[in-house]
């Protein structure tokens, strides 16, 4: 059985973007020594998150799909399979992104379709959540905040994923915050989305996150592995760092599917106002 050694990150970035490169580039190279064949990085890890939040005008610089700079990613992943957040351009609009990059060209690309705390000023949103083929299994994409909205991870599983990759820039609370971050509310919630995800889609789930600070932001850390049954299998707690688990991921979906399948057992027409799919 194939076991599919992934990785999820927990780190700190900003818009230093030759800066962002070499640490990215130590991350995979750490990542290809311990024989990582999936690692996940953070929303908005090439070019930083957004200012707005601070009153801040500068925002993260906008990488086309075929730009120089995912060029670079692409050559730097090399036979990993490797997911960044970035800034998308795209005539003239800007999208807040992830990409799949591996075996030598852009696999997968997801723009994030729910927008929290006036992201919709600096992003238009994306409209879609598709699942694709990647050496290391199909994985579907979604950024940060729509892990909040089950349909977002549904609708993958749906479309074949085995692998679900969530990456953030998930901050702790700005109001009533506790000076730990293990005791914050939003990273409670951070955590409980990720299990709930997994479990109820009975799929892998790699969740990854911004570390550190951004402006005013703190960020809750917490990068994960999750199993089908919505158990933690390796976990950053609230630092940076690198989460790594070893998973055989058809075989750890199909002992979870096997007596009960939430897929498989859906009732789609008792509930035709949330799906026809």
């Amino acid at each position: 059985m194939t076991v599919i050694r992934m990785a999820a990150v927990a780190d700190e970035f900003d818009r230093d973007l030759d800066g962002d490169f070499a640490r990215i580039e130590k991350l995979i190279e750490s990542a290809r020594a311990d024989g990582v064949h999936l690692l996940a990085l953070p929303e908005a890890c090439l070019g930083g998150y957004l200012a707005h939040l601070d009153g801040g005008a500068d925002q993260p610089p906008a990488l086309r799909l075929d730009s120089p700079e995912i060029a670079r990613l692409v050559e730097l992943a090399g036979s990993m399979v490797v997911c960044a957040g970035y800034c998308e351009a795209d005539g003239d609009r800007r999208y807040n992104s992830v990409v799949c990059v591996g075996a030598g060209r852009v696999l997968g690309n997801h723009r994030k379709v729910h927008q929290p705390l006036r992201e919709n000023a600096s992003y238009a949103s994306g409209d879609t959540f598709a699942a694709f083929d990647t050496p290391v299994g199909r994985i579907g994409l979604m950024i940060c905040y729509d892990k909040a909205f089950p349909e977002s991870a549904r609708m993958l599983a749906l479309d074949g994923a085995e692998i679900i990759v969530c990456v953030s820039a998930w901050p702790g609370s700005r109001t009533d915050a506790p000076a730990d971050l293990a005791e914050d509310r939003w990273t409670r919630r951070f955590d409980l989305f990720d299990r709930a995800r997994a479990l109820e889609n009975q799929v892998v789930w790699l969740s990854a996150n911004q570390a550190g600070t951004f402006g005013s932001l703190r960020f809750v850390s917490s990068a994960k592995v999750v199993d089908p049954g919505g158990d933690v299998l390796a976990t950053t707690g609230t630092a940076a760092g690198v989460a790594v688990a070893d998973v055989p991921v058809a075989g750890v979906i199909a002992a979870a599917r096997r007596s009960m399948g939430h897929l498989r057992d859906r009732r789609p027409e008792a509930y035709p106002a949330l799906s026809t799919v």
